[in-house]
């Protein structure tokens, strides 16, 4: 049986890393350089070195714009670093899943290849998370399509709560005590 590779990288940190752009899960380049213990520098020297191996649904640069907003939501209270060399002077790259795994192929240090494991996990996971409530949504707008804009919850049922949800969701029910809604 394979030997599980050992992180000090949690999975849940990994998939903190890992966000929506461009309708695709990404994570940021130094993000996957650090959990391959690497350097930003030599991950992105080595991605340019081999580009045949990155088309665009595999990595691709951050525009100006994109860059901003990622930075914001990453940074709402990190103060600047000092110091020569501590910020960045290009656009970062960021990298879907196959992207990721292509990353580590081109490091070629035992570290990136195990811990690909753990970020292909992350967004394999994030995929299931994704598709579960998609299910649920779409189950839920069935269910509001068969019972009409205006259900009727009895008070009696045993969760109190299945109101709250209706209204949550746009449904206005109303509460009967008979269970007779007319």
């Amino acid at each position: 049986m394979a030997k599980k590779p050992q992180s000090s990288i949690p999975l849940q940190k990994v998939e903190s890393l890992i966000f929506a752009l461009r309708g695709m899960k990404v994570i940021l380049d130094s993000d996957l350089a650090g959990i391959y213990g690497t350097e930003t520098k030599r991950l992105n020297e080595q991605v340019k070195r081999n580009s045949e191996r990155f088309p665009a649904d595999f990595c691709f640069k951050l525009t100006q714009e994109e860059w901003r907003n990622v930075e914001s939501l990453r940074s709402q209270n990190a103060t600047l670093k000092k110091g020569r060399g501590r910020h960045r002077k290009y656009f970062p790259y960021v990298f879907t899943e196959h992207g990721a795994i292509m990353a580590a192929n081109v490091l070629k240090t035992k570290r990136a290849v195990q811990m690909s494991i753990f970020v292909v996990r992350a967004f394999v996971r994030l995929r299931e998370i994704a598709f579960a409530n998609r299910e649920l949504a779409e189950k839920l707008k069935e269910l509001e399509q068969k019972v009409g804009k205006h259900a009727c919850v009895p008070k009696h049922l045993p969760s109190p709560k299945l109101y709250q949800i209706a209204r949550h969701f746009g449904v206005q029910a109303r509460q009967s005590d008979s269970g007779n809604c007319r």
